[in-house]
């Protein structure tokens, strides 16, 4: 599953991080990492950005650089 379409309140792992170039490198130097757990805190009023917790941060993402990331064991 991508993390653009998780649901406010789920949590899961992060299995694969795409992207390429800056974007890639940027969202990695976040802590993004594999293997990282990860929680869906809020999306904003229009659903753009979605704000998440990871390694104990809060961290703002745009949906479109949520969909370069897999997340697998979503509970």
């Amino acid at each position: 599953m991508l993390l653009s379409e998780m649901k406010e309140g789920q949590a899961g792992v992060i299995s694969r991080v795409g992207g390429n170039g800056a974007l890639r490198r940027r969202i990695l130097e976040m802590g993004i990492l594999k293997g990282s757990e990860i929680y869906i805190e809020k999306y904003a009023p229009l659903q753009d950005p979605l704000e998440l917790i990871v390694k104990g941060y809060h961290l703002s993402l745009r949906v479109e650089e949520a969909a370069q990331i897999t997340v697998t064991d979503v509970k």
